[in-house]
């Protein structure tokens, strides 16, 4: 049985939302188990479970243009991984939400690819076409915010977890369902 950590922080239950989804695509494939790990305050039988997993992927709130001060916090705890390379070659991907349409989420994603590149994990993209890109499209497409290299959510400020878009969940369900497959494929 292959494993998938997903790595996360949520400061508003947004992200732990999207998290969930991530869970439940992963989950979704066979010979492969999937567990949530709240990056806030981690022990070490967390740690060793993050690195046994055989993939992680990495999610964070997107606040101000980047991860969030918990998730760097976690980032920056990882240095011990790094130094032994303790996560080399693991697959990695990564998911944000943030409140605007854009809100710079890009640079959040971008900081967890570094983050899994620094640790020499092989990133997955996701392989959704952008949604919602025409005269044809909704808010009810997959990847309606036409991200390649995650998934990306947007929840607006005065609204809680449960009034996220479900094209929004769906998409983080098809990452963590593509990371899977790409654990399967690469590691049979």
């Amino acid at each position: 049985m292959k494993k998938i950590a997903i790595a996360y922080h949520s400061g508003y239950g947004h992200t732990a939302r999207q998290a969930r989804a991530v869970l439940e695509g992963a989950g979704s494939v066979a010979g492969v188990e999937a567990k949530l790990y709240d990056v806030t305050g981690l022990d070490e039988a967390a740690w060793a479970e993050l690195d046994a997993a055989d993939a992680i992927i990495f999610g964070a709130p997107t606040y101000m243009g980047s991860a969030s001060a918990r998730f760097k916090e976690f980032m920056d705890a990882s240095s011990k991984r790094w130094f032994a390379q303790t996560w080399k070659d693991k697959l990695a991907a990564g998911f944000t939400t943030s409140a605007s349409q854009s809100g710079d989420k890009l640079n959040t994603l971008i900081q967890l690819m570094i983050l899994a590149c620094q640790h020499g994990m092989i990133w997955v993209s996701l392989d959704i076409l952008p949604g919602n890109n025409s005269s044809q499209g909704s808010v009810n497409d997959l990847n309606r915010l036409g991200c390649s290299s995650g998934a990306m959510a947007q929840a607006n400020a005065d609204q809680g977890a449960d009034a996220m878009l479900e094209s929004d969940l769906k998409t983080a369900a098809r990452l963590g369902q593509r990371v899977a497959e790409q654990l399967l494929r690469l590691r049979a």
